[in-house]
């Protein structure tokens, strides 16, 4: 049996080097595998020829399967190749015959379980690649939201954060490792997803967001994700978030439950102030660090905003505007409940 896979060897890679064309290589293994199964079952048993070739048909049999399901793999992948790039129309050919791929071939192996959804598709992760959103707070919800959507294909993200790595956050902020006590976070987590996806852009900004640069920011993003952890930045994104009529997904956790929705008066449904129309007295939400958090709740629920993020960027399903979904970890239970306008809210009343 060593010297069948010795010859098969030889004819495809010694064909390869002898410039054989690959269509020839594949009908001469063909006929290699025909032969040997005819001796293993033409043959009687222990004759030398059939002892030869490895005594037994089964072998064979499960060689060729597993050689006919590689070779369907990657006739798959060549049609998800083929789907995913932009086609040119007959009056451009020549010009985009010049143009490089929105794809390379790493990227298409990388994106193909994204590629073979029905929701998604080439179209889809061209449109993620093209996106262009903004993450507020690279902590607890920031890490797992950050982390996914740069694995996703997100093709530019950004991050805003003033806060610098401590060990208290690694029980949660998966993101960021013990060598990255004393960074920043955004060039932590810039860091790390670089590691994870070198074929998107991240834009870290060290410094606090304030009502002198929010208006800027946001107008070079297309979609925003709140992860902080306090209600003035809440407000103050909101707000800007409406003024601009751009999407916000926002995220909150408290000990075992964390809660996401996305805001968008723009398309229909409330605004952040709409259901917490002013922010609670001191003590009576207290932060993370205050009332603690269960290390794995920030990623379920970060990791929820990025499948939010997907689908608002791709059009896939139905994302949660006018509803909120919360998820109790200690009991394991979910559930949504229905979110309206208020008609004398300061900030989309009048949207």
């Amino acid at each position: 049996m060593l010297r069948i896979l010795a010859l098969a060897a030889f004819i495809w890679w010694g064909g390869g080097f002898l410039g054989w064309s690959r269509a020839l290589r594949a009908s001469l293994l063909l006929v290699l595998f025909t032969a040997v199964l005819a001796l293993q079952l033409t043959l009687p048993q222990g004759h030398s020829l059939r002892e030869a070739t490895g005594g037994s048909v089964q072998p064979w049999l499960i060689l060729g399967t597993i050689a006919l399901l590689a070779a369907g793999y990657g006739w798959i992948i060549s049609k998800l190749k083929k789907r995913a790039q932009p086609k040119a129309s007959l009056g451009s050919a020549s010009r985009m015959s010049h143009t490089p791929p929105l794809f390379s071939d790493i990227e298409l192996n990388r994106y193909a379980r994204h590629i073979v959804l029905r929701e998604l598709g080439g179209p889809g992760q061209k449109k993620l690649k093209q996106a262009r959103v903004l993450v507020i707070g690279a902590g607890g919800l920031g890490a797992p939201a950050l982390q996914y959507l740069a694995a996703a294909g997100v093709g530019t993200i950004g991050v805003i954060d003033d806060d610098e790595v401590e060990n208290a956050n690694l029980q949660r902020q998966v993101i960021h490792r013990d060598a990255d006590i004393g960074m920043p976070k955004v060039f932590s987590a810039e860091a790390a997803m670089k590691a994870q996806n070198p074929y998107v852009e991240v834009r870290p900004f060290h410094r606090r967001l304030t009502e002198d640069i929010a208006a800027d920011l946001f107008t070079e993003f297309d979609l925003i994700l709140d992860g902080t952890d306090n209600f003035e930045t809440r407000y103050l994104v909101n707000r800007m978030a409406v003024r601009l009529g751009k999407p916000l997904i926002s995220g909150a956790l408290s000990q075992w439950e964390g809660q996401l929705s996305l805001f968008h008066p723009k398309q229909g449904g409330p605004c952040y102030q709409c259901i917490f129309p002013e922010a609670p007295a001191a003590g009576l939400a207290p932060s993370c660090s205050e009332a603690g958090v269960i290390g794995p709740l920030p990623g379920v629920v970060g990791a929820m905003m990025a499948v939010e993020a997907i689908k608002q960027i791709t059009g896939a399903g139905a994302v949660l505007r006018g509803e909120m979904l919360i998820y109790d970890a200690l009991y394991g239970e979910s559930r949504k409940i229905r979110l309206s306008n208020r008609q004398d809210c300061p900030i989309c009343g009048t949207t």
